[in-house]
């Protein structure tokens, strides 16, 4: 394998001048050593050193991306927002995976601390746990005095600029629509209990019940993954312990695609029997059948401020931008069966 000193030789150049061109160096280099030493490069089929080439350019040119699962459809809309401005900036992605695990997350903001990227963006949903976020603003706000930039989607009490989707407002969407068309009995399959974000779906939910003298007791709500699986898995438990719901509420569509595989199972017709709204509006949901009705969140768009916000000017405080939610309504929603609507008052 060619070294950069092999091809200082083969251009006739000293290795700092072949090193200043091959790792693109502010210093100036004439168009002519330029090309010899570009041809040498070729002629040896040379590989240049990553960390070598992050060293010698003036600018970091990499962005840190840490998100929960970009398997997971929700995140890859975001980090396809983040992906074209990056692309339109000339910059590299560094994803990384945290799988909802909060050491994992402090392990990969030293890793990518280490490797010089440009600015973190930290993507999904924050975690209730003081000493997590505790230890969580303190490498953040160390990242930023090195000249790094930083920025949350989706996360409260985090350093730096943030996009936040309006969850609660998006829950309050779902839960209005069900109470308008006549429904009662209504159960939550929720993410996990540790995440902000369902908290703040099932907050935005209850306030629209309260506000239609509905209640949601505990029994009617089931916390699992924010998965397919999680939401199959939750539903089968919600019926089991209460079987006369006519309205599930999933707090996204992933578990929403899990819900309607258990109604199917069950031989309940969606939405005659059984109504279901999910949560974020993918792609899938308009390809199901019936159709998903659901709560859209711009997550492309997300992705895209967010990077523009960390690539952009730098501002003397943190910014937060709020993205609205609105309710998209298709074909798994529809009116409370007429045995339901007698029964006002049932908690």
């Amino acid at each position: 394998m060619a070294t950069l000193s092999d091809v200082a030789r083969r251009a006739g150049v000293s290795p700092a001048t072949a090193s200043r061109v091959i790792n693109g160096s502010s210093k100036p280099v004439t168009d002519e050593l330029r090309e010899r030493v570009l041809a040498a490069v070729a002629e040896l089929q040379y590989v240049p050193n990553a960390h070598a080439q992050l060293l010698a350019r003036s600018h970091r040119s990499a962005v840190g991306v840490i998100v929960h699962d970009v398997s997971d459809p929700y995140f890859a809309e975001i980090t396809r927002g983040l992906q074209r401005v990056a692309t339109d900036r000339g910059r590299l992605l560094m994803i990384c995976n945290s799988y909802r695990d909060p050491e994992r997350e402090l392990e990969y903001v030293e890793l990518l601390r280490g490797h010089q990227v440009a600015a973190l963006i930290l993507a999904g949903s924050g975690y209730h746990d003081d000493t997590f976020t505790r230890q969580l603003n303190e490498k953040l706000a160390a990242y930023e005095a090195t000249g790094g930039r930083v920025a949350v989607i989706g996360r409260h009490e985090h350093f730096g600029d943030a996009v936040m989707p309006d969850n609660r407002t998006g829950g309050y969407l779902a839960g209005r629509e069900l109470c308008e068309l006549g429904h009662r009995a209504i159960g939550v399959v929720a993410g996990p209990r540790i995440l902000t974000t369902t908290t703040d779906r099932l907050a935005g939910l209850r306030q629209a019940l309260d506000e239609q003298g509905r209640e949601l007791p505990e029994r009617r709500i089931r916390y699992a993954e924010f998965d397919r699986d999680g939401g199959a898995e939750a539903t089968a438990r919600l019926l089991d312990a209460d079987p006369d719901l006519t309205a599930i509420v999933a707090l996204n569509d992933s578990m929403a695609i899990g819900t309607l595989a258990t109604l199917r199972a069950r031989s309940l017709a969606v939405p005659q029997q059984v109504s279901v709204v999910g949560f974020d509006d993918m792609p899938i949901a308009r390809d199901v059948t019936p159709a998903l009705t659901t709560v859209r969140l711009p997550l492309v768009d997300m992705g895209v401020r967010t990077m523009s916000m960390v690539l952009g000017a730098q501002t003397p405080t943190p910014r937060v931008e709020v993205l609205p939610a609105e309710l998209v309504r298709r074909g798994t929603a529809g009116p409370a069966p007429q045995h339901d609507r007698g029964t006002a008052g049932a908690a």
